[in-house]
């Protein structure tokens, strides 16, 4: 079954099916593209088409850094859980990490959780939350959170409740080539 609302002027209609796949059509100049699929392929779809045919998006695109949620996801699937009480950090007896990698992968699993809109209304996390999460003592969470936060790799948010920390981009970045190195010493 198809469905056709209209927006308040009446100008732009948006179809829904009964089907969980999500359609987009678009026109630029005198190019028209339909994409159908699942959100995460019509994205991929709909980015691909706007870097072959709009040149500078394409230059843009290798000249950004930023990292979505479906990628972070992706890139720490072996590391970080998501779950009903929030995200974990994974460890194992052959995987030893470091406590600055721990409290970025709980950083990291922050941030995938509220962009996926499975826990709280941040990105940041609380240092009682931290300690709480990482079982870290107090001194050495404070100790390494100043080193990240000097290194750009996480930022510190005034909140009225208290300090809370976040991940950074450059920090999300140099923890995927800490993890990489990582990964190919144990190769």
């Amino acid at each position: 079954m198809r469905r056709t609302i209209l927006s308040e002027n009446h100008q732009d209609a948006i179809t829904q099916f009964d089907k969980n796949e999500l359609r987009v059509s678009l026109s630029y100049k005198d190019l028209k593209a339909e994409f159908s699929g699942t959100p995460e392929a019509v994205l991929q779809s709909l980015v691909s088409f706007l870097a072959r045919q709009i040149p500078a998006l394409d230059l843009a695109k290798k000249l950004s850094l930023n990292y979505e949620v479906v990628q972070l996801a992706e890139e720490f699937q072996d590391y970080i859980k998501i779950t009903p009480e929030g995200p974990i950090v994974l460890s194992s007896a052959d995987r030893k990490l470091s406590d600055r990698q721990i409290l970025c992968l709980q950083l990291v699993g922050q941030r995938i959780a509220f962009e996926s809109g499975r826990s709280g209304t941040s990105s940041s996390t609380s240092l009682s939350e931290l300690q709480e999460k990482t079982g870290m003592i107090p001194k050495t969470l404070s100790s390494r959170l100043s080193e990240l936060s000097k290194e750009g790799r996480v930022a510190r948010e005034s909140k009225p409740e208290g300090n809370a920390y976040r991940i950074t981009t450059q920090g999300i970045n140099a923890l995927i080539e800490d993890l990489g190195k990582k990964k190919g010493a144990r190769s």
